[in-house]
């Protein structure tokens, strides 16, 4: 859908963009000489913005990532913002703000509860007054770069309450939000203690992006029983919620890959090299792959006791199935992460202690830390069999980052039920409940026995849809949203491209 934006997927208005998140889409490091040096992240969101922002004066706000008070910080930020063309503004954050804001409010109460496991919530008062005041200055970096008549863009749950500070500050400045995790349902959102306060910033955006139907489906739910005095209009996957005076439009926009650049490197010759190398060292068996961050959300120890379920109830894939558990480590300085790194690590150990063959068959390789891109590609084009089973997730793209890195469309991905993903490749992925345990053992087998053209034909649907509902059709239709009413027709264009995929609900 290319009405929205222009050549290289800029958008049809002189309005400058203003992108705003937790972090800057660069690493910073320091040199040996002890200098500041910025390396440009990587994923689909940086992926997707640089081209709108690149030379057209736009400006991305975030965090450098550093608690260090060091004007050397800021200068090494704008030298990567004028290497890619725009600028690229920093929000200091001291050592008490990232603890409480990010480890705290983002990561031991927003996190735990938008992914429905509220027992390991801290509602901690002091998290929530950081919050609220980190958020405060991000809204005020916001106000100081850009005029009421840019277009603002802030992404995901860090950053809820940046609108409803900024509206103070600029008025009349149109900002919009796009939460990359889950919106829970009502009976899990209602014991957040700050549910009123939260909802009514959030209503303070003009457009709110979802990731499924079903996250904007809960959103209302909780509109309708917590604010009886919103008005909610509008029939399928698009919602008008009204109150005091203010149009805030609610639509879901999955989020996506660059689908082509991932066929492309993965049909490169040192991820091929690569690829031969695992298959040596791992030969005539089948590979099962599992890549995830170091998260409770990920379902990893479930995902490991199903794997040893199979192994004890189907001797026959004993010696030809093997379990590549890659994890990436992820906020290492929370206590619930640490507990969750030496389970991981036990359930391994004792899988392979009890089924190894000396000399022979591991039936767990458990790699822990972070891949480079060729490496990790090789990881996907490797596997026979994807093992994706989230407790809960936005969306997940590794699922479809596998998908599309299966070149022969020789595989097959089994994807719990519960991540984003599910609702765009039900079709052709083997859903799973992650609990079940046995469940998911017996979905190994059948992925494991499928024939080929079976498997060709499930892999060959879920690629065609990745590639049809890349990263830059995401970009397309949440600006198109975003500028309907100055580009006309983009509304309603919208709506139709969303119907094309429904939604898909296992309960």
């Amino acid at each position: 859908m290319s009405v929205a934006t222009g050549p290289q997927g800029q958008p049809r208005t002189g309005r400058s963009l203003v992108i705003v998140s937790n972090r800057l889409p660069i690493v910073l490091s320091r040199d040996e000489q002890g200098q500041w040096r910025a390396r440009a992240g990587t994923g689909g969101l940086v992926t997707a913005l640089l081209p709108v922002l690149r030379n057209r004066g736009g400006v991305w706000i975030g965090w450098p990532g550093t608690d260090e008070a060091d004007p050397a910080v800021d200068e090494a930020a704008a030298s990567a913002g004028r290497e890619a063309g725009y600028r690229m503004l920093t929000v200091p954050l001291s050592a008490v703000q990232v603890r409480d804001f990010y480890l705290g409010f983002a990561n031991r109460v927003i996190w735990p509860l938008f992914h429905d496991l509220q027992s390991l919530c801290d509602f901690d008062p002091a998290f929530w007054r950081t919050y609220r005041e980190v958020n405060r200055r991000y809204a005020q970096v916001v106000a100081g770069n850009a005029g009421s008549g840019d277009f603002v863009w802030v992404h995901d749950y860090q950053l809820i309450h940046v609108a409803a500070e900024l509206r103070d500050l600029l008025p009349d400045v149109r900002v919009t939000f796009f939460l990359h995790i889950p919106f829970p349902p009502l009976d899990v959102f209602v014991k957040l203690p700050w549910r009123m306060a939260l909802l009514h910033a959030l209503l303070q955006y003009d457009l709110i992006g979802f990731q499924t139907q079903r996250d904007r489906r809960n959103f209302n739910e909780c509109l309708r029983a917590l604010l009886p005095g919103v008005a909610l209009s509008g029939r399928g996957p698009v919602t008008e919620a009204k109150l005091q005076g203010r149009t805030v439009r609610l639509a879901s926009f999955p989020i996506s890959i660059d689908y082509n650049y991932f066929v492309r490197r993965a049909a490169s010759a040192d991820v091929l090299q690569r690829v031969r190398e695992l298959h040596g060292l791992l030969p005539e068996r089948r590979l099962v792959l599992g890549v995830d961050r170091l998260d409770y959300t990920k379902g990893i120890p479930h995902r490991l006791k199903a794997f040893r379920n199979a192994l004890e109830r189907f001797p026959e894939l004993r010696g030809r199935l093997s379990l590549i558990q890659v994890v990436v480590p992820s906020r290492e300085d929370i206590g619930a992460y640490q507990v969750l790194k030496l389970e991981i690590e036990q359930l391994v150990s004792e899988i392979n202690g009890e089924y190894s063959k000396p000399g022979g068959w591991v039936p767990v390789w458990y790699v822990y830390g972070s891949l480079g891109v060729a490496e990790l590609l090789a990881y996907y084009r490797a596997a026979h069999i994807a093992l994706i089973t989230p407790l809960k997730d936005g969306m997940n793209l590794v699922a479809k980052e596998y998908c599309a890195c299966s070149i022969e469309e020789d595989c097959v991905l089994i994807l719990s039920e519960f991540a984003g993903a599910a609702a765009q490749l039900h079709r052709g992925a083997l859903l799973v409940n992650p609990y079940d345990i046995e469940g998911v053992a017996d979905t190994l087998r059948r992925a494991f026995e499928m024939p080929r053209e079976e498997r060709a034909a499930r892999m060959r649907a879920m690629r065609r849809s990745i590639r049809r509902h890349d990263v830059y059709w995401w970009l397309d239709s949440f600006l198109g949203m975003a500028f309907a009413h100055e580009l006309g027709g983009i509304h309603s264009e919208v709506e139709a491209e969303a119907q094309r995929e429904p939604d898909y609900l296992p309960f």
